[in-house]
């Protein structure tokens, strides 16, 4: 049975993700938080912006050479920054309000992660959040409270395509990462020829995964330029990835705005997850299908229609993907029979 924040909650997160991509879609120098400094270079003025990265190291930023452009962008950046300082204050005010109101947060070493991967690009530039975190975070958008063995995890999925319709933009993961200087360092594959997909700190558990649609015989990493990394080949990973749309993912004190799948997209795309696990990875099955469980109920009472689209998506992609989601249904409807409404609109349409 599903359990669902009060209606108050649901404002406030609305409100904080509306801020969010306000404040994305201004995205400029005011977002950075340094200042501009002139140097003389053989008797020409130049300019350079000074700031401090994640970990604190000091940056020094070579803007180009002083003229009427860049005196514009200087003359403005205290103002911007003080706007930017009054959407700060206000996003930290609503995280604290929905900490208070009991909304399930990430914790502070994986937002600390998600807050430099944005910073770095790696939503904007076509990153989508998956796994765990990627369920805590639709889960706040539905305004569901989810238990936390439902998603507790210490893992950071990251998915990216190859290719992507976006911008040229370079998201440097490995570079965004080691700037936290949390210890991050690659994990070697067990073929040294193949370069490492994941990274983890050090005597911790904490763990940064980066994954991509591959295809059958895919197992080699497939490296995504705009990552400056590779990524290990996930079958039917595209199906979930489809769609993704905006969120929020709230600390105790503030709060950073990422891209997840569609609800509907990752509850199936966890159905079909969970029957693709090998035996060693029956607690991670179960964990599929508890959250598979827990979106599909929602979904059935609030957005069956998205139920419907994502079902037809998925049907789409032939007799193998709806036999494992018709068997992921089936096993979670035994173990979370709450979810049975769901399950029969989404088999309604597997089956025709």
């Amino acid at each position: 049975m599903i359990h669902r924040h009060p209606e108050d909650s649901q404002t406030l997160h609305s409100e904080l993700l509306a801020i969010l991509l306000a404040a994305e879609s201004e995205r400029g120098w005011s977002h950075l938080s340094g200042s501009f400094t002139t140097k003389l270079v053989k008797g020409l003025e130049y300019v350079y912006f000074q700031y401090s990265d994640p970990g604190g190291s000091k940056r020094q930023l070579s803007i180009g050479r002083r003229n009427d452009s860049l005196n514009e962008i200087m003359n403005s950046y205290s103002v911007q920054r003080a706007t930017r300082e009054a959407d700060r204050a206000q996003i930290a005010r609503l995280a604290g309000l929905l900490r208070a109101a009991g909304i399930t947060l990430v914790p502070h070493g994986s937002g600390r992660i998600l807050r430099a991967l944005a910073d770095a690009g790696v939503f904007a530039s076509g990153g989508v959040l998956m796994g765990s975190y990627a369920f805590l975070i639709i889960g706040n958008l539905l305004g569901l409270a989810c238990p936390e063995a439902a998603w507790r995890t210490q893992d950071v999925d990251i998915a990216g395509h190859v290719r992507v319709a976006v911008p040229a933009l370079d998201a440097n993961v490995p570079k965004a990462l080691e700037s936290l200087q949390m210890g991050f360092i690659p994990v070697p594959q067990l073929d040294p020829r193949h370069p490492s997909t994941s990274f983890r700190v050090r005597g911790k558990q904490l763990r940064v995964d980066l994954i991509t649609p591959g295809r059958d015989g895919d197992s080699a990493p497939i490296h995504i330029p705009r990552f400056k990394a590779a990524a290990a080949p996930i079958k039917f990973l595209s199906l979930a990835m489809e769609e993704a749309q905006p969120a929020a993912a709230i600390e105790s004190k503030t709060a950073t705005l990422v891209a997840v799948p569609s609800p509907a997209r990752f509850a199936l795309h966890k159905l079909l997850v969970s029957q693709t696990r090998s035996v060693i990875q029956q607690t991670k099955s179960g964990k599929d299908l508890h959250q598979a469980a827990l979106l599909i109920e929602a979904l059935a009472e609030d957005r069956p229609d998205d139920l419907e689209h994502a079902a037809l998506a998925f049907a789409e992609s032939g007799p193998a993907v709806t036999r494992k989601v018709m068997r992921g249904l089936a096993a979670a409807l035994k173990r979370w029979p709450d979810c049975e409404a769901g399950a029969a609109l989404v088999a309604s349409i597997l089956e025709d």
